[in-house]
């Protein structure tokens, strides 16, 4: 983000531009230069990754003497008391700071990890001089963020753009023009501002993904509008829309993260809220393509489901779905046989990070499956479909629906719901970290669940 960013958008009467607040960018400016004061004698034993800033085994004061020239003077001594050890000391504020100095391929004393030891000065100079001079004002930077009056979402939503345009036929040809002119200068911190949500779009709550990120020159937070300060690692910024913002500020951010397809990458092994919020839709593109090939062409298929397709064509089927997305060609001219189709939509809920039935919602789906009493099995189930992810739920429901039809085939395709409960069963629920023996005893339960889940589609869903 440069900093002189320029802002282009949609008219919009809500629209506001940020203003980029620049005093921690001023106080970083403002902050000492390290100054590093070398020994002027051979010393033994230096490691081979300090160089002349190495003094070896002196003493606090000859420390303080030799640091008192200037503000941001720093060495490196071996601890006295601990031989083998090593100190950072760096003249700050009148006063001399030492720290703990540890290397293993890259020099820290905290969590930043730098390859030099200028580097890690420079960022400590900064760090100190900001949390000092500005303390107060950072403990209140999350006081009326710019974050609610501009949000933020992701560019690559073409398709929620063309529907826009498309809802509105009787604008006029100038307008639309102008339109998809500005289409292509929206930036990820404004674009939630111009667009109004899809009727037809989900709403469904999404966590963001949040890491921490080096920012290569001035970036300021798009929570809080304030400079990210430091050398390295500044801020976070979140893996699936592109939401930079301050480590402290991330822990307020609402969870409204709209994935960008630039960060979305694939198909298969991708969160199943991330992908549909990515791709606007209501459920993965996958299974609703799966399905409706199956059932064009497969409902009366023996043993559908049961049967495995080639491992190699299923793999070729996966990685059409991560490469073209929705424009994946699984026709019959493709694919022939349909159990290499049964096959990929098996495999994409085996690999999903999060299961379909979650870890968190697990315990409550097995416990309710051991409950004898058929009416108080589905009140349990019903409230331990509460528990889903709106996107997990919608999803499920889909399939379950999809999987009684394939009952209504048994005759011609032999599988009943019990027979896909065994097939589905462990392909939609898995353990969350239990022993091999109690993983191996759910297995009945898993069977049990996803049975009475097909069975009862209509009114637990």
């Amino acid at each position: 983000m440069e900093i002189n960013m320029a802002l282009n958008v949609f008219d919009h009467d809500d629209y506001r531009p940020p203003v980029w607040k620049s005093y921690l960018y001023q106080l970083q400016q403002e902050a000492p230069h390290p100054r590093r004061v070398t020994c002027t004698s051979e010393v033994e034993n230096r490691p081979k990754y300090y160089g002349r800033e190495f003094h070896g085994m002196i003493s606090r004061e000859e420390t303080d003497q030799l640091l008192s020239q200037a503000e941001g003077s720093y060495l490196i001594r071996e601890s006295q008391r601990q031989p083998g050890t090593y100190t950072l000391a760096l003249r700050f504020g009148n006063q001399t700071r030492n720290f703990r100095l540890y290397h293993d391929g890259k020099h820290f004393v905290g969590e930043k990890r730098f390859e030099s030891i200028h580097d890690l000065v420079t960022d400590g100079l900064i760090t100190l001089y900001i949390e000092t001079k500005a303390a107060e004002y950072i403990a209140k930077m999350t006081i009326n963020p710019i974050y609610e009056h501009v949000g933020y979402t992701t560019l690559n939503q073409e398709h929620a753009l063309k529907n826009q345009v498309q809802r509105c036929p009787d604008e006029p040809d100038a307008a639309r023009s102008r339109n998809d002119c500005s289409t292509e200068r929206l930036t990820s911190l404004v674009r939630r501002a111009t667009l109004r949500e899809s009727d037809l779009a989900p709403k469904y709550e999404k966590v963001h993904n949040f890491k921490v990120h080096t920012f290569r020159g001035p970036h300021w937070c798009e929570y809080c509008a304030n400079f990210m300060w430091g050398l390295i690692a500044q801020g976070v910024k979140c893996a699936d829309c592109g939401l930079n913002v301050h480590k402290q500020c991330s822990k307020v951010v609402p969870n409204d993260c709209q994935p960008d397809l630039r960060h979305v990458k694939k198909v298969y092994s991708c969160d199943l809220t991330t992908l549909v919020k990515a791709h606007n839709t209501k459920r993965p593109m996958v299974v609703d393509m799966c399905i409706q090939e199956i059932e064009a062409r497969g409902l009366q298929s023996e043993g559908l489901y049961r049967i495995s397709g080639f491992s190699e064509l299923i793999e070729d089927v996966k990685l059409a779905f991560d490469r073209d997305g929705e424009k994946a060609d699984i026709s019959s001219s493709a694919y022939e046989d349909i159990n290499i189709i049964t096959g990929a939509l098996k495999l994409y809920f085996r690999e999903l990070p999060i299961p379909l039935i979650t870890y968190d919602a697990y315990p409550r789906f097995i416990e309710a499956a051991k409950i004898s009493d058929p009416e108080k099995l589905l009140e349990s189930l019903h409230e331990a479909l509460k528990l889903l992810p709106p996107a997990h739920c919608e999803t499920l429901r889909y399939l379950m629906g999809h999987l009684k039809r394939v009952t209504q085939y048994e005759k011609e395709n032999l599988m009943s719901s019990e027979n896909l409960g065994i097939v589905f069963g462990p392909t939609l629920m898995r353990a969350p970290g239990l022993d091999a023996m109690t993983a191996l005893n759910d297995i009945r339960y898993q069977r049990l669940v996803v049975e009475t889940l097909i069975t009862h589609e209509d009114v637990l869903f």
